[in-house]
């Protein structure tokens, strides 16, 4: 293109030219394979070209509860508490929290500590005044009765939430290409009350629907099944922080429009995931179930909490949400295995 063609060339379209200009040499130095700068370069594309949109897109996700106001996460200087939600609704019936973890993530040190509470623990429905399995709490009331009945059972408040829909997973697993899990012999749901499925050993990849099948799985143990989620959630954490994910964001946005909704403000999550991107080690989970032992009341079948293990729950809280507990002196959880 000659000189006298260029200058013939309209403001917006030179603008047009320089802006695919930004966008190539982007591309090009992350694709050049420069492992000690990869991240923070995926970070400067991702603010240049992406985070305005997502966090348009986020605000769709942004569910306030009933009668609390907005709270920013203070990430920078102390470790924040949440609530995690996966709602299972199958056809014609209600919805219920087939998942309820307690989580202390410590930005700062690139930790997270998770407490899962398996979905028939006998307790106190908060504001409902009854006893019955903790997963009912959000058939009742949604996201504000679980956090209330939660927070009464382990004697700590969550001061966040966020709630998936299983349905919303499997896109989500598919848009990522599929994710790892540790399936070493076939996994085979075959009750006559159940729905049937078989996931197949030793893939590689696992997609959408396999993914969605294995935190459903319910034909063992209440404890393993909340196991599974715990590896479940890791899986997906190794997947989204691969480098190559960063183009999927505005796809994986459009996912969970529909399908996702927290408390926590959007422009904190992109901050939030932004520290983790550029942190020099991947996020480190830690993991702690909550057994209980099988029991009938009035022919319903339901897990009793053990006591022990509850009051270690909240040792571990108490460790992880204390600003002043050093990175060194953390209280880690026990080794459970799955049967």
């Amino acid at each position: 293109m000659t000189e006298q063609s260029l200058k013939r060339l309209k403001p917006k379209k030179r603008n047009r030219l320089r802006t695919w200009g930004i966008v190539l040499l982007v591309i090009a130095v992350l694709g050049s394979g420069i492992y000690v700068y990869r991240k923070p370069l995926a970070v400067m594309a991702f603010d240049m070209f992406l985070s305005g949109h997502v966090e348009k897109k986020l605000q769709k996700s942004y569910a306030p509860l009933q009668g609390e106001q907005p709270k920013p996460v203070v990430y920078q200087t102390k470790p924040f508490t949440a609530l995690l939600l996966g709602v299972d609704q199958r056809d014609n019936e209600p919805a219920r929290s087939d998942t309820m973890i307690y989580s202390v993530i410590r930005p700062r040190e690139g930790k997270v500590l998770l407490i899962s509470i398996p979905r028939d623990t006998y307790t106190e429905i908060v504001g409902r005044n009854k006893k019955d399995k903790i997963n009912h709490a959000y058939a009742f009331g949604g996201e504000k009765m679980s956090k209330d009945t939660v927070e009464a059972f382990l004697g700590h408040q969550a001061e966040y939430y966020a709630a998936i829909n299983f349905k919303g997973l499997r896109d989500v697993v598919d848009a990522l290409g599929g994710v790892e899990l540790p399936i070493t012999k076939d996994i085979v749901n075959k009750d006559k009350d159940h729905e049937k499925f078989t996931i197949r050993a030793g893939q590689p990849i696992y997609n959408g629907k396999d993914a969605l099948n294995f935190v459903r799985y319910r034909e063992d143990s209440d404890f393993n099944r909340t196991k599974r989620h715990q590896l479940f959630l890791n899986a997906m954490v190794k997947r989204v922080l691969q480098l190559d994910q960063v183009s999927k964001i505005p796809e994986l946005m459009d996912i969970a429009g529909a399908n996702f909704k927290t408390d926590i403000l959007p422009s904190n999550i992109i901050d939030l995931a932004k520290q983790l991107l550029t942190g020099d080690n991947p996020p480190q989970i830690y993991s702690y179930t909550i057994m209980g032992k099988g029991t009938r009341i009035n022919n319903v079948f339901y897990d009793l909490a053990d006591k022990k293990d509850v009051e270690y729950a909240e040792k571990l809280i108490e460790s992880w949400s204390n600003p002043d507990t050093a990175d060194s002196d953390l209280l880690l959880p026990e080794k459970q295995v799955i049967e």
